[in-house]
């Protein structure tokens, strides 16, 4: 058995995978009664190392977006450091955005609004997991908004799409996909195309002046940060 398994305590992945996976579509808590800060694990330090692990409940919510969801978790059971493929449209969508800019919107949505979902970080990109649905609103909803032309190009994964899920375990290597706020349940809180649009303009008004000097090379890893959910209001 592997340590992300041993790490909680379901038990019965197998045979109710494809149960509870239903998600809200933009309020501050999920068909499931959950709030943000219930339904995702939230990264910290720990003698440097970041508890970014799906656990078991978690790892049954993703697998079950895969066309074969046992085969899936029996992947991740002998390679559970392995990232693997999964669809979107279904069970979540993405809304892919450039890394500074998802990071301001990951502070924002953590600081003055209801937390996130599950959210992983690959390639200079930051993914956040939202309702289905989310890829087909998003975009037009900022055509409307004054802001939008602010807001960086977003890539929205839904139906007929794919992306590379992260490893359940987190390694030694940064440089692959890592999650930043793991999943933790089988009905993580999912936020909507409108709570989406708020951070997206909330993060483009409240851009830093050039003159703070801000560089895409830090010297601390930029997973450091902590989302504190005891601060959320």
């Amino acid at each position: 058995m592997s340590a992300w398994q041993r790490n909680d305590s379901s038990v019965g992945i197998l045979s109710n995978t494809g149960a509870n996976t239903g998600a809200s579509t933009g309020g501050v808590r999920g068909s499931g009664g959950r709030s943000p800060a219930e339904s995702c694990r939230v990264p910290h330090d720990a003698a440097g190392q970041h508890a970014t692990a799906v656990t078991a409940a978690g790892a049954g919510w993703l697998a079950s977006a895969a066309a074969y969801p046992r085969t899936a978790l029996s992947l991740w059971e002998s390679r559970p450091t392995a990232p693997i493929v999964l669809g979107c449209g279904s069970v979540f969508d993405v809304v892919n955005v450039p890394a500074i800019f998802g990071r301001r919107m990951l502070d924002t949505l953590w600081s003055e609004g209801p937390g996130s979902g599950p959210v992983a970080s690959h390639r200079g990109r930051m993914l956040l997991f939202t309702a289905p649905g989310t890829a087909q609103r998003l975009p037009s909803l900022l055509e409307w908004e004054e802001w939008g032309e602010a807001v960086p190009p977003l890539l929205c994964h839904g139906a007929g799409d794919a992306v590379t899920v992260p490893p359940l375990t987190s390694s030694v290597r940064r440089s692959g996909p890592r999650w930043l706020v793991a999943p933790d349940t089988r009905q993580p809180w999912l936020p909507g195309p409108e709570v989406v649009l708020w951070a997206c303009v909330r993060a483009a008004r409240d851009k830093p002046s050039p003159s703070v000097g801000l560089s895409i090379f830090p010297r601390t890893d930029p997973g450091a940060k902590v989302y504190d959910v005891s601060k959320r209001r």
